[in-house]
């Protein structure tokens, strides 16, 4: 992928609202794929001829294999703002999932205590009690379920790392294509289905309140399978 690739939403001097594919690394990583903080760098300076490095704030960052709507900030004053908006929880991320199973109710709340691995890269539900354990809790809505699969929205009260992953495999209702918390059975040849399909945010200078919404390609799987539309149209 080339910075000439992106697909922007939004831009102005304050910040860059674009879609992240799936299976690109938010940031620089030990893989040394391209990454799109980097990408977005690239594109800014291409664009307004920027001498030397552009710089490019990164805000938040979704997973690997999560794609979807990313906003970085192009000065230090709005990356700054924007990140505080994050820690505050006045950003608003939703997110579309597909998982693997029904759930029992049509709403709820999943609260657990998470713990990272940061040597295996791995997130394990743990009791509250263990050292480093820290409180996840999301808010999901199931939309339509297709045979054995469920489309969901997610909304995170918290933001931990690999959280939607981690606790709907908790449920035994493992996201469709993960290969780290599904179960063996799973169709490893999907995407992993999880994408971050709306954020609101304020603009950090302007003050206005900011809305995107985009959805992940409808004739791939996991998604093709579920009408997608009425959810993302406005």
């Amino acid at each position: 992928m080339e910075a000439k690739d992106l697909k922007i939403l939004y831009e102005d001097n304050q910040v860059v609202v674009a879609i992240k594919p799936q299976n690109i690394p938010s940031q620089a990583d030990e893989s040394g794929d391209k990454d799109m903080l980097s990408l977005v760098k690239e594109y800014v300076k291409e664009k307004y001829n920027k001498p030397g490095e552009a710089f490019i704030g990164l805000v938040h960052r979704l997973d690997r294999p999560t794609g979807g709507i990313m906003v970085f900030a192009r000065n230090s004053k709005s990356a700054s703002r924007l990140s505080e908006e994050l820690k505050n929880g006045k950003m608003k991320k939703i997110y579309y999932c597909v998982c693997q199973g029904q759930l029992k109710e049509r709403e709820g709340t999943l609260v657990n205590y998470l713990k990272k691995d940061e040597k295996e890269n791995i997130v394990k539900i743990v009791p509250l009690s263990q050292v480093g354990a820290k409180r996840a809790e999301l808010r999901y809505k199931v939309l339509q379920t297709v045979g054995d699969e469920t489309l969901c929205q997610v909304e995170l009260v918290s933001g931990r790392s690999h959280q939607i992953r981690v606790q709907f495999a908790g449920i035994n209702c493992p996201l469709v294509g993960d290969k780290k918390y599904g179960k063996a059975d799973l169709k490893k040849e999907y995407n992993l289905g999880l994408w971050a399909g709306r954020l609101e945010f304020e603009h950090p200078v302007g003050k206005q309140k900011m809305i995107f919404a985009c959805s992940p390609d409808q004739t791939k799987e996991p998604w093709k399978k579920f009408y997608l539309d009425k959810y993302f149209l406005r």
